[in-house]
């Protein structure tokens, strides 16, 4: 599932192959095909969940993959392992094709154009990035949600902080000991911090190579990788209790807790 350290992994793969090089075939279909041939990439970058390429026309394209969304590299006579219909992205280059399938959101926008200056303007501090301003997060947290949102909502949001996706949210929440359908209002600021504290910590120390892992190493075997997150009716971590699973939020995500280290009501640090 793409979170902020997938993004952050797929720029830093593109970066080195399309960056300084110019396409020598491309289009983007949002929904009608624009043409991309002949432009120079000059930047590759992640910005939350979202991955930004830039060219030297001004132009700056924009790809949020939501849940099933993928980016894939083919050889030139390499057949496609996902159907052409579903490519909303194509840029060839030295030889390789790059493919964006089924992204959730694809935008061409103009270098500090408007909807770029808008899209920088409503996500909050990247948390990968290691001057994500926390008096920036508390601020936006306090003002943008009301007082009774859940923190499964208040996570999700990226105008808040950026990069916390499905996985990271439960995660964070069971290392911190909150039940997903707490309050924001009920947190003091330190604590509220905390979350996102710990979901920086979580999304830095993924992203090198190989699975998602939050658990401690020497405790991560392939299928205990995670504390909580696809765990639902698997025994506890920390103390036996069956794992719960719901969709909560205002977005119905799937979530999953420890009902006893996770209680609603306060919390038992």
């Amino acid at each position: 599932m793409p979170e902020g350290d997938t993004l952050y992994k797929l720029a830093e793969y593109l970066s080195p192959r399309l960056v300084g090089r110019r396409l020598a075939e491309g289009v983007v279909r949002l929904p009608t095909a624009t043409p991309l041939g002949g432009l120079r990439v000059d930047a590759v970058h992640a910005l939350g969940k979202h991955l930004i390429i830039a060219f030297d026309n001004g132009r700056i394209l924009r790809s949020h993959l939501g849940m099933w969304g993928s980016w894939h590299r083919y050889g030139p006579d390499e057949p496609w392992r996902r159907p052409a219909r579903e490519a909303r992205i194509e840029l060839r280059v030295d030889g390789q094709v790059y493919v964006c399938f089924k992204p959730k959101e694809v935008e061409l926008l103009r270098d500090r154009g408007l909807r770029h200056r808008l899209l920088a303007a409503r996500l909050g501090p990247d948390l990968i990035q290691g001057n994500a301003d926390e008096a920036v997060i508390l601020q936006r947290a306090r003002e943008i949600l009301e007082r009774d949102a859940p923190l499964v909502d208040l996570l999700l949001d990226q105008r808040v902080a950026a990069g916390i996706g499905n996985v990271y949210k439960s995660e964070v929440l069971f290392l911190e000991r909150r039940h997903p359908l707490t309050p924001a209002g009920e947190l003091e600021d330190v604590d509220l911090i905390e979350l996102y504290r710990r979901a920086r910590t979580l999304l830095r120390a993924n992203l090198g190579g190989g699975p998602r892992v939050t658990r401690p190493k020497g405790q991560n075997a392939d299928r205990d990788r995670l504390w909580v997150y696809g765990r639902r009716g698997l025994a506890c971590f920390g103390c036996s209790t069956p794992i719960e699973a719901g969709r909560l939020g205002t977005a119905q995500r799937s979530t999953y807790w420890c009902p006893d280290c996770q209680p609603r009501g306060r919390d038992t640090l």
